[in-house]
């Protein structure tokens, strides 16, 4: 059964390598999106517990975000880039052209259901590709209601979502498309990454790591603090650049995390597990591994939901610190100089991101220059993914290739070089036969 026929029928029309109807359909989504505020925060609610003011702030937002700044750069991205012609080829010039792979298929994941379905389709549709998106099945309402709205405001050819689970998955992966563009777990992105590597299809792949967090004693220890919490728990740290682990000096540790503790009842209240307004565990799976991970973590089975938690005294062969944890767990490691952080770093090589707390130009210099990471954070965490000015990618196992803004606009393109050479002038130096006038000709032109 060919899933993608309408995709292909209707990119072979050539409607998508227009501009104009390409920043049409950005404009077209972006009324959807505003239009559907309330069932997207009622399904964000339903499936991780968001509030409404965390659903905007963390994926609404964001995706509005994403739409004003590529409606107003996609003409300029689009256009054709002149580069410089060598001497050796006059009379000609050269340029570039940033072609649609075709049809392109995204794979979400459940953690950021809305943002991370809708943002990567953005990107594709203004760099004028069709599309199919798989949501995931752990977060069903979320995933109806970005089918509900891509199937209001945009035409089937163009951009399709298709619900469901593994078999799903399993029939989407054995149809040939263009490009495929996951975000998602380790596990299946090395599946992702064998099938298609079957049919030579290209991939991004955004997953994940252990993403580590350093401070050393020369920090604001309570910016530090509250900017940590902020991004370690949120979403119930189900976010794939929240703060996995905590490496500290020795000289600021108790403090620091006497810091945290407080600052952890401040922004979540001395009951967070019974406070309505913070969220949960996407599923009993997810739920049960935290807690055999944490037993002494406060938690509500009912509900899905486990406190903020604070592990003091983790040595880098705590079961905490054997794989990501993506939940709301922090351990905290103690060393005695910061730079004995990159031993512990260096067991779970290029995460995806990277967060430094100091006030020393050197250390900062050293961690960002030294540690392979996707992306991070100089005295903050997470906020480096909220914008469309700079791309958000991971490295080696955390992931390959980047997206948001021009970057995205790239990454769903295929650049084209082409050499537009005159006629009227035609240098006899590349014909047969050779001679020593040709050959010191050549010798003069490349060099």
């Amino acid at each position: 059964m060919d899933m993608l026929a309408e995709q292909r029928e209707f990119f072979a029309t050539g409607k998508t390598l227009d501009v104009s109807f390409r920043i049409k359909m950005l404009k077209e989504l972006k009324k959807g999106v505003v239009a559907f505020q309330n069932k997207i925060c009622a399904a964000l609610r339903a499936d991780l517990g968001k509030t409404p003011e965390e659903s905007y702030m963390t994926e609404i937002g964001l995706v509005l975000s994403e739409l004003s700044y590529m409606i107003s750069h996609t003409r300029k991205f689009a256009k054709k880039r002149r580069v410089r012609t060598p001497l050796a080829q006059f009379w000609s010039s050269t340029y570039e052209v940033r072609s649609p792979y075709g049809v392109v298929l995204i794979m979400s994941p459940w953690n950021y259901p809305f943002m991370l379905s809708i943002d990567p389709l953005i990107d594709a549709i203004a760099a004028g590709n069709a599309a199919v998106v798989k949501p995931s099945a752990y977060s069903p309402e979320t995933s109806r209601v970005v089918a509900e709205l891509v199937a209001s405001c945009l035409p089937s050819g163009l951009a399709k979502v298709v619900l469901g689970g593994h078999d799903e998955n399993k029939a989407l992966l054995e149809q040939k498309f263009d490009y495929i563009f996951f975000t998602g777990g380790k596990t299946f992105g090395r599946e992702v990454m064998k099938i298609a590597a079957d049919t030579l299809t290209p991939v991004t792949l955004e997953l994940g790591g252990k993403s580590p967090c350093l401070v050393d004693a020369s920090a604001d220890l309570k910016v530090a603090a509250r900017r940590i919490v902020f991004g370690k728990f949120l979403n119930c740290g189900q976010t794939c650049v929240a703060p996995d682990y905590l490496v500290v000096e020795r000289a600021v540790k108790d403090r620091l995390v006497s810091l945290i503790r407080a600052e952890i009842e401040k922004q979540y209240g001395p009951d967070p597990v019974h406070d309505d307004s913070y969220g949960k565990i996407i599923n009993k799976k997810h739920f049960d591994r935290l807690s055999a991970l944490c037993p002494e973590a406060v938690r509500d089975e009912k509900t899905l939901k486990i406190a903020p938690t604070v592990v003091e005294g983790a040595t880098p062969d705590h079961p905490l610190m054997q794989d990501e944890i993506f939940g709301p767990i922090l351990p905290v490691l103690t060393v005695d100089k910061i730079d004995d952080a990159k031993k512990i770093i260096a067991r779970h090589p290029t995460p995806l991101a990277l967060y430094v707390f100091t006030s020393k130009g050197k250390v900062k210099r050293d961690f960002l220059q030294t540690v392979a990471f996707g992306g991070g954070c100089v005295n903050d965490t997470i906020i480096h993914l909220a914008t469309s000015e700079a791309g958000f990618g991971g490295v080696g196992t955390s992931g390959t290739g980047a997206y948001h803004g021009r970057v995205g606009f790239e990454t769903f393109t295929h650049v084209k070089t082409v050499v537009d050479k005159k006629t009227l002038l035609d240098l006899p130096m590349r014909y047969r036969p050779a001679d020593k006038f040709k050959t010191a000709l050549i010798r003069m032109f490349v060099r």
